[in-house]
């Protein structure tokens, strides 16, 4: 007979499955190009966490390529700084842009390779250098497309006008991945009218596309701006997680020997907070358990099934022969799931707090959203 799992037991094991996930993420390296002033470093702050383009935490790695990036942190962002200067600079430009990418080439280290190439543009400008256009094709075409681009049109105030330059741009068949405007702070038109940044979720949409798996969880880690992109992959998790957990109860599992699903929940919560990018301790997985599976503290262990848990599924009836199926532990999976993404939304929008986590009000909160996922809510 498999043993019982105390709360504490449980989430002893879920931080070590979480720091584990988080040590085990891929190095994303991204080249961000374009003029000066056109908002590189409010862009990499909108999209990133960690304020990565404060000042200090670049360092100069060529004469015109400054690396920024942080300790523990599993991106780093290669910026190009001078690039508005005469044909030489950019000519010296080029050619160091090239060199970090053909590093990464022959250094067939993933964490190396550069993943993508950033090109911004100030939408408020309402062009694009000739110049310009010719080193994108250059990086798009003439190098082989090794790395591909995404045009960002950064400072687009207007959505109107920002469409009508992004169509331009597409018209002129520059082999790039996307054209994406971006506003990556809120815009004050006056005291009565605030234009809301906003094109974190496509840009990081477009990424997600020409990433390969490898790099997605990284990816979600790192990403700041774009919530609902995140959930959207969170989700992703659960349904693969509850899938599995189908599978594992397809032949009835009896109750005492129902803990054998639990190591597929804690590799579940565990990548959702890596993709969710925040820091949890043990007071808020502890809460989440024991607020939505009660004191046992587990989801499908032992009598905590029978005496609570199954109670709360509609139709369910008698279980023969005292097992679950597969069907009840992938429900029970995925419900844990879409609770434990909820209170991290909640957390990543700042509708939560840490804090919050200890009031009866957000324990209740947890407790229902847990038993209507049971029931098939929403």
């Amino acid at each position: 007979m498999t043993p019982e799992l105390s709360t504490q037991s449980l989430v002893t094991q879920c931080m070590k499955e979480i720091n584990e996930k988080i040590r085990s993420l891929k190095h994303l390296n991204i080249i961000v190009a374009g003029k000066t002033g056109v908002g590189k470093s409010t862009l990499i702050n909108y999209i990133f966490r960690e304020h990565l383009a404060e000042t200090g935490l670049g360092r100069p790695i060529t004469e015109h390529l400054q690396l920024i990036e942080k300790k523990d942190f599993p991106l780093s962002i290669y910026d190009t700084r001078g690039l508005e200067l005469g044909k030489q600079t950019q000519s010296e430009i080029k050619k160091e842009v090239h060199d970090r990418i053909l590093y990464g080439i022959k250094s067939s280290d993933e964490n190396q390779v550069i993943h993508c190439i950033w090109y911004c543009i100030n939408t408020a400008s309402d062009r694009i250098e000739d110049d310009e256009v010719a080193w994108i094709r250059e990086l798009t075409e003439e190098d082989g497309g090794t790395v591909p681009v995404i045009i960002v049109l950064t400072k687009a105030f207007s959505k109107k006008r920002a469409a009508s330059f992004r169509s331009f741009i597409m018209n002129m068949n520059l082999r790039v991945c996307a054209v994406v405007p971006v506003l990556a702070k809120d815009y004050e038109i006056d005291e009565d009218y605030v234009v809301k940044a906003y094109g974190a979720d496509n840009l990081i949409q477009v990424m997600g596309q020409i990433l390969p798996d490898t790099l997605i969880p990284t990816l979600h880690n790192v990403q700041l701006s774009a919530i609902r992109e995140k959930v959207k992959y969170a989700r992703g998790i659960v349904t693969a997680t509850a899938t599995s957990a189908f599978g594992e109860g397809f032949i009835p599992v009896p109750f005492a020997d129902a803990a054998m699903l639990v190591p597929t929940q804690i590799s579940m919560i565990a990548a959702i907070t890596a993709a969710f990018g925040i820091k949890v301790d043990r007071a808020v997985l502890s809460t989440v358990i024991t607020s939505a599976l009660g004191t046992t503290g587990a989801t499908v262990i032992g009598r905590a099934v029978s005496s609570g848990i199954l109670k709360m599924i509609p139709g369910i009836g008698s279980v023969v022969g005292g097992s679950i199926s597969g069907a009840t532990a992938a429900l029970i999976t995925s419900a844990l799931g879409e609770t434990y993404i909820m209170v991290l939304e909640m957390m990543a929008r700042g509708e939560m707090t840490e804090g919050d986590l200890s009031s009866q009000k957000v324990r209740s909160l947890i407790s229902e959203t847990f038993k209507s996922r049971l029931k098939g809510g929403k």
